[in-house]
């Protein structure tokens, strides 16, 4: 898949949203290349980060939703339009700290808030530990990646051993209806949403596209589960200093409600918002969540821009 091939899907998946985004690269010396980032909008900052091999665009459907706020969605390394990184199981952790914190310094963003989703929720997470005064508030939408003993489906599990990872890659390449088992695996409907499907396929057709997933995978799990260096504990939740909302998948299979519950009731400031749907419930229930999260953002972190602000009373979460 040429770079020209998933421009034209990101193109398709943004102009199907109506959102007139500004696309550019900043370089990040963390990965020795570029970084691509999907910016729209105006006022204060939020930053969006995406889940594992998932690229920006991918969030077309809340960035429509998010109004009043400039959007910047960052793709991860090796993922979109952004150079690769062979990711280790050593010092993950620091590189992905130092990736965003780069990320930051090149784009001139101070402090924002964070909209992000299983592995980027990770990154973030990491972030407002390591560099507290980076992270003002985060909205956390679907289970942070291997968080409380949380892992991942055993199809992913096994992917993490690299022989066999490599060799069901070459297997399967990707293709819609790859793209289509994979959002059932994770209970996420794409027939409705066929341009976020194929931004998607166009992605994991990238030239470093499969490495740098099955690196990062391997960095994060074992087929047991969590790897207990990269594992984001009970202790660490207590550590999390600003304002979290969890906005979680009533049948996300990464994480059962109650361990929503457990995290929100471990994190010091956390408001959860249950919702109907899987790993990845704004792909369908974009409306619902980007009204959670700007009654969040307006409350804890800035005002819309250019818009009445909701009075920011706390939701209480509910099946």
């Amino acid at each position: 898949m040429s770079y020209e091939a998933f421009e034209a899907a990101q193109r398709r998946v943004l102009e199907r949203f109506r959102l007139d985004a500004e696309s550019r690269f900043v370089r990040i010396p963390a990965i020795g290349g570029r970084a691509h980032v999907l910016t729209v909008g105006s006022g204060s900052s939020v930053v969006m980060l995406n889940g594992i091999g998932c690229p920006a665009a991918m969030w077309a459907p809340l960035m429509a939703r998010l109004s009043g706020y400039r959007i910047v969605a960052i793709d991860a390394p090796g993922c979109g339009l952004t150079d690769g990184a062979v990711t280790t199981t050593d010092g993950v952790r620091a590189r992905a700290v130092a990736f965003l914190e780069q990320a930051l310094d090149a784009l001139e963003i101070d402090r924002p808030a964070f909209v992000a989703n299983s592995m980027g929720s990770l990154w973030a997470l990491w972030l407002a530990l390591d560099r507290p005064d980076r992270v003002a508030a985060m909205v956390h939408v679907g289970t942070p990646a291997v968080v409380l003993g949380t892992s991942a489906p055993l199809p992913m599990r096994l992917m993490s051993v690299p022989p066999v990872g490599r060799l069901l890659t070459r297997l399967r390449p990707p293709s819609i209806a790859r793209m289509n088992q994979t959002a059932a695996m994770v209970h996420v409907d794409l027939d409705r949403q066929p341009e976020v499907r194929e931004v998607m396929v166009a992605s994991e057709r990238m030239p470093d596209a499969a490495e740098s997933f099955l690196s990062l995978l391997h960095a994060c799990i074992r087929v047991r589960g969590a790897r207990p260096e990269v594992a984001f504990t009970a202790a660490q939740l207590a550590e999390v200093a600003q304002p979290v909302q969890l906005v979680w998948g009533n049948d996300d299979p990464f994480g059962p409600v109650p361990v929503a519950r457990r995290v929100a009731e471990l994190l010091p400031d956390a408001r959860l918002d249950l919702v109907r749907g899987g790993h990845a419930p704004w792909i369908e229930r974009a409306e619902e969540i980007g009204a959670l999260a700007v009654d969040f953002l307006s409350a804890r972190y800035a005002r819309p821009h250019a818009a009445r602000a909701s009075s920011g009373a706390h939701v209480a979460a509910s099946s």
